[in-house]
């Protein structure tokens, strides 16, 4: 009877301990990342009356069980439903989280300055030092970082993600390297024609970020037959100063900016020093008279070197030399072979146009550069490339479709900036095949913008300012700039268990590791690693199912009810025993 009363006391506690845990899981239905836990029953020792015994041959009797009287109940165990995920909740904050498990559950790894713990609450926001932390307990979120020198996620030791640091605040320029020219080319536009030509502006950022405007100008050449050019007007900066008019006058080349190399055929000065002066005429060389002659060599159309020799006047008063004809002779024997007859052929035209000098050169005493170049046998000339400032536009005269920029077969030209305005600047390639020549109306809408791919792919960007922050699907966090850039800032780690319910639940919806729960190795792993997800603007809800906490209740009530009926009963017994003596 007294074994009664002490089982029906310890079912009374273990019933108390059970309804305790059922209220704690009711009073946490609206905790984010609750888990819900369960107590587990198990039977006290048995005191053993008789033990069992075997069957015995000789005497024919059975064996007999154990006679056992058990001693009541206790708590074995209270078990957490760690792997039973709770709904989601919608709240588009970017920085509520919710863990979507695959195989394994994930916890969120945060620190409380001290230690590691664990959450399934993602409820998260950036506190005042820039730190990503608990909204409920302040606690820092902690993740990789990413490498300076990668620009990737470095998973080593995880630690508090600083994302408002002062690095992330901003996004770096990027200079201008890649431009497109599109729309239509209608030669019967006004602008085409005239002197300034229509007019395309390239909006372009050098390395610092500053914006520049280089003007451009197509003018047509021959409409018939699809042939315009394209020439650089000029480079503005953000203030309308022309840097391009600095550079010109400090004796920059406008040709080395935005020109092209064409084929010129001259003749080959023989010397250093051409001209010279013949008293009364040279015998050996068939001149009549004074004055001055300039020495040069051609080839004839089989590759032999002709000797020509070009007659010079000079202008005593002025110190310079004119050519008004030259004289010309098939070698050197043939004028002395017609000494009184020379062949005179006047030509007309500059001394560049003659000789491939300026009229400068001329005058520096006969001495000129010899210009780099090659000899063309087949034509008997001297061939070498001089720049000029604009670029051929052809299109095709039959369907007005792109043909070429530049020269055959080229798509682009290259605006060279790097090395001629200077080092803060990149080189801009500019591709042109994406206008056409038709008609418009007499409207040219030929332009020019940055980048190309839909204006993506090199296109400049100046210093960016950060203007919001996401976390996509595998932790990554990623912060948006006004300049166009998402610059990647973080990764969020999360932490594994072989044991996940052998954690500890520390408060604050936070859990700890025990012995019986596996170790955290500093480092975790990628939310991807197994399948598993986050998803931004979402909290996972407690996983309390309130049905089967009130159907719980209602057995724990029962079980409550029968232990205290036991007592009852019992106590009815020992009543009637202390009536025996009356």
């Amino acid at each position: 009877m007294m074994r009664s009363l002490f089982s029906a006391v310890s079912g009374l506690k273990t019933h108390q301990t059970k309804m305790d845990v059922i209220g704690n899981n009711v009073s946490n239905v609206n905790t984010v990342g609750f888990k819900s836990s369960r107590v587990v029953f198990s039977d006290i020792m048995y005191q053993t009356s008789a033990s069992a015994t075997a069957a015995n041959a000789a005497t024919g009797k059975g064996g007999m069980n154990a006679k056992q009287i058990g001693l009541g109940v206790a708590m074995g165990a209270t078990k957490i439903t760690i792997t039973s995920s709770g709904s989601a909740e919608t709240t588009g904050d970017p920085f509520d989280i919710r863990l979507t498990d695959k195989v394994t559950t994930n916890f969120f790894v945060v620190n409380n300055g001290s230690q590691n713990l664990f959450t399934r609450s993602g409820s998260f926001y950036i506190d005042g030092s820039g730190n990503l932390a608990m909204t409920s307990t302040g606690y820092t979120v902690m993740g990789w970082q990413v490498d300076p020198t990668t620009g990737e996620i470095k998973k080593d030791t995880v630690s508090a993600l600083r994302i408002m640091q002062e690095k992330n605040q901003t996004s770096a320029p990027e200079a201008t390297t890649l431009g497109t020219v599109g729309g239509i080319m209608d030669k019967n536009d006004v602008n085409v024609t005239s002197d300034d030509g229509h007019i395309m502006n390239l909006n372009f950022y050098d390395k610092l970020g500053y914006r520049y405007v280089a003007q451009f100008s197509v003018k047509v050449v021959d409409p018939d037959n699809g042939d315009y050019t394209v020439e650089l007007k000029d480079i503005l900066d953000s203030e309308n100063k022309s840097v391009l008019s600095e550079y010109l006058d400090n004796g920059g080349d406008l040709a080395a900016v935005f020109g092209r190399n064409t084929t010129s055929k001259k003749t080959y000065p023989i010397t250093d020093s051409h001209i010279k002066y013949m008293t009364n005429g040279d015998p050996n060389l068939g001149f009549q008279g004074d004055g001055y002659y300039y020495q040069y060599a051609t080839f004839d159309t089989a590759g032999n070197p002709i000797t020509e020799y070009v007659q010079v006047t000079m202008d005593t008063a002025t110190n310079t030399y004119t050519v008004p004809s030259y004289t010309y002779f098939a070698d050197a024997q043939s004028g002395i072979d017609q000494v009184g007859g020379i062949t005179t052929q006047p030509k007309t035209g500059t001394v560049t146009d003659l000789f491939g000098i300026t009229q400068a050169q001329l005058n520096a005493n006969g001495s000129t550069t010899t210009p780099t170049g090659s000899f063309n046998t087949t034509t008997g000339a001297y061939e070498y490339t001089s720049p000029a400032v604009n670029y051929t536009l052809k299109f095709n005269p039959d369907n007005g479709e792109f043909t070429y920029v530049g020269m055959q077969g080229s798509d682009t030209v290259t605006l060279n900036l790097a090395d001629t305005l200077g080092n803060n600047f990149e080189n801009i390639e500019i591709d042109f095949s994406g206008c056409t020549n038709a008609e418009n109306g007499g409207k040219s809408t030929i332009g020019a913008s940055a980048g190309i791919n839909n204006g993506s792919e090199g296109k400049g960007k100046p210093l960016g300012v950060l203007i919001g922050l996401s976390v996509d699907n595998n932790g990554k966090i990623y912060g948006s700039y006004d300049n166009g850039n998402t610059e990647l800032l973080g990764q969020i780690a999360v932490a594994q268990f072989a044991n996940a319910s052998g954690l500890e639940k520390v408060g604050e919806n936070c859990y700890m590791t025990t012995l019986n729960s596996g170790e955290f190795d500093g480092i975790g792993v990628e939310v991807a690693a197994d399948g598993s997800s986050m998803t931004s603007g979402e909290l996972e809800m407690s996983n309390v199912d309130l049905s089967t906490e009130f159907t719980q209740m209602i057995i724990t009530q029962r079980g409550f009810q029968s232990n205290s009926r036991i007592i009852t009963v019992s106590d009815t017994l020992l009543e009637e025993l202390i009536n025996l003596k009356r």
